[in-house]
């Protein structure tokens, strides 16, 4: 809790631009995993399609994701992040590290090595728990834990070593 505290005010120290969190969220899982369908964002986050037409119905009208025929040929269309989002979305990641990286400054890099682990076994144990895997890409150095041959990477932020949605979602992984 206190590192989305951390988060939450390292939003409001930046500016408006800040992405909302579900925007962030679904903007990070169509980065990882490439354009995506309503129907599979809603599954991967456990949502109803609902919820998460609405949440992309926002992305569209920022112009932070389009719409495009489903690269493998199928029927439904998808949601592929633009430039715009890329973009943001690389900026809040930044402003994520960098506020890890405030919290940690006086860390031994063991200390912090130590940290990364525990919260890829955190983030493995709640996905685990749920049955929802988040994709990963294998880092150099990262275990490789997760089950069905999910691959895996550290949480984003800690001193560049990690990779994280270090937040939580709706039925997303802890931090």
């Amino acid at each position: 809790m206190l590192l989305s505290r951390c988060q939450v005010l390292a939003r409001r120290e930046r500016d408006p631009d800040r992405l909302e969190r579900s925007a962030y969220l679904l903007l990070s899982r169509i980065d990882t995993e490439g354009p995506m369908s309503i129907g599979q964002l809603a599954d991967a986050f456990g949502l109803d399609t609902s919820t998460v037409n609405r949440q992309t119905a926002a992305l569209l009208r920022c112009g932070l994701a389009e719409r495009v025929a489903d690269p493998d040929g199928g029927v439904a269309r998808k949601l592929r992040i633009t430039g715009e989002g890329g973009r943001r979305l690389a900026e809040d990641r930044e402003v994520n590290r960098s506020c890890l990286e405030r919290i940690v400054a006086d860390w031994s890099p063991e200390e912090i090595r130590e940290l990364a682990d525990v919260l890829v076994r955190l983030n493995r144990s709640a996905e685990a728990l749920e049955g929802r895997y988040w994709p990963r890409t294998e880092e150099a150095g990262a275990p490789d834990a997760a089950p069905d041959g999910v691959r895996g990477h550290t949480p984003e932020g800690v001193h560049d070593r990690t990779r994280a949605d270090s937040h939580t979602a709706p039925r997303e992984p802890a931090p």
